[in-house]
């Protein structure tokens, strides 16, 4: 039986580019149908977990397909059919003990997740962007790229971007 650091199997999703940024204004700085797919694929029949502002920008809540946690404070929101969690931990006791729990943002949400998760999935953008929310970095000493796919649909915009897979050392 594999022991994961935090009692549970947890990955982070995220879409960065060239300079780790991830948003603008809380809205994506990209629209990549060929990364939307992927996320799908991957989190659909999964435990999803995000913060308020990632859940409140969702065009649709909750996510179909997926158990959707979301961390707030306050609960102030209508979680609209998604599991309201007051903290890290309690996201984590709520989460699934036996398949993946993807971790979908925020920043501070990336962030908090980052030490205790076993697997990024990140879809890189080779271009840098103006941002005023960015993902942490991916150190190089804790993190080793295990899997690469490359594009296989041409952006409208020139866009170039591959699907890596990260697993920790």
């Amino acid at each position: 039986m594999k022991i994961y650091r935090s009692g549970k199997p947890l990955a982070i999703i995220a879409a960065i580019a060239k300079n780790y940024a991830i948003g603008n204004n809380n809205t994506l700085l990209w629209h990549i149908p060929e990364d939307f797919k992927w996320f799908k694929k991957l989190t659909m029949g999964h435990t999803i977990i995000m913060g308020t502002n990632t859940y409140l920008s969702l065009p649709r809540r909750p996510l179909a397909g997926r158990k959707n946690i979301v961390i707030s404070h306050t609960h102030k929101y209508d979680l609209q059919g998604a599991i309201g969690a007051n903290s890290i931990e309690e996201a984590i006791e709520l989460a699934d003990a036996d398949n993946e729990n993807f971790i979908i943002g925020g920043a501070s949400i990336y962030k908090q997740f980052m030490p205790l998760v076993d697997k990024l999935y990140i879809t890189y953008i080779d271009q840098t962007y103006e941002a005023d929310t960015f993902f942490p970095p991916i150190d190089a000493n804790e993190w080793q790229m295990t899997q690469c796919y490359p594009q296989q649909e041409e952006h409208p915009l020139g866009l170039r971007y591959e699907f890596r897979v990260y697993e920790r050392i």
